[in-house]
C-alpha cells in the first residue's frame, strides 16, 4: 500500500475548518473535517483510519490544543499520524497563537498576513515580530520538535489575521503555504 500523504495544520477552531475545506478544494486535496475542534475531538487511531480512507491526496488534517501549554489532545493524535508507517507528512503549517510558557517551533519559512515571506516568527496576526527568531509560539506545535518535516510554514491564525486570510476571499496565506509544502515535495493532487 502506497502512503497516504498529508499536510498537518496545527488549527482546528470552527474558522480554521471552514479555512481548510476552503483551502483542500483550491489546491486539489481532501480535507478530513472530522479533525475541526477545540480541542481536537479524535484520537490518533480515528484519524489514521479516516486518512485510509479519504478519496484521494494531499489530505488535509487539523490538530487543535484548545489554547493548552501542555501536550493536549491535538498534539497525542498529531504524535500518532506523524509517526504512523503508512502516513508520510508533506509538510506542517504552523500556526501562531496568543500562547506563552511554550517553546514554540522553528520554522522553514513563514508568512505575514499578506502571504508575504518573512525572516521572522508571526503572531497571531501575521504580524511579523522582528525582535524574534524564525519560529511560530502556538499551542499544538511544540510536539512538532520530535520531527523532521520536509517544510514547517509559520502563519498566523488560519482563516483569521484580520481578515486577511478570510475563506470567503479565497483563504490566500493559508492557501500559500499549503501550496509551499506541495512544491517542495513536487506534488501534483492526483484524482
Amino acid at each position: 500500500m502506497q502512503k497516504r500523504k498529508v499536510i498537518v495544520i496545527t488549527d482546528g477552531d470552527r474558522v480554521a475548518k471552514k479555512t481548510v475545506e476552503q483551502v483542500a478544494r483550491q489546491v486539489g486535496g481532501r480535507c478530513i473535517s472530522a479533525s475541526a475542534g477545540n480541542p481536537t475531538p479524535l484520537t490518533g487511531e480515528q484519524l489514521v483510519d479516516m486518512i485510509r480512507e479519504a478519496a484521494y491526496d494531499p489530505v488535509l488534517v487539523m490538530f487543535d490544543d484548545c489554547g493548552s501549554k501542555h501536550k493536549g489532545k491535538g498534539e497525542q493524535a498529531l504524535e500518532m499520524v506523524a509517526s504512523h508507517p503508512d502516513i508520510e507528512v508533506l509538510g506542517v503549517v504552523a500556526v501562531a497563537s496568543n500562547c506563552s510558557e511554550v517553546e514554540g517551533v522553528a520554522v522553514d519559512v513563514a508568512l505575514d498576513q499578506d502571504g508575504r515571506v518573512v525572516h521572522h516568527g508571526v503572531d497571531k496576526d501575521g504580524v511579523e515580530q522582528v525582535h524574534e527568531p524564525l519560529r511560530i509560539k502556538g499551542d499544538t506545535v511544540d510536539v512538532l520538535n520530535q520531527y523532521r518535516f520536509p517544510l514547517i510554514v509559520g502563519i498566523g491564525d488560519v482563516g483569521k489575521m484580520d481578515h486577511h486570510d478570510d475563506h470567503m476571499w479565497g483563504a490566500p496565506v493559508t492557501t500559500r503555504a499549503v501550496r509551499l509544502i506541495l512544491e517542495k515535495n513536487d506534488e501534483h493532487p492526483q484524482h
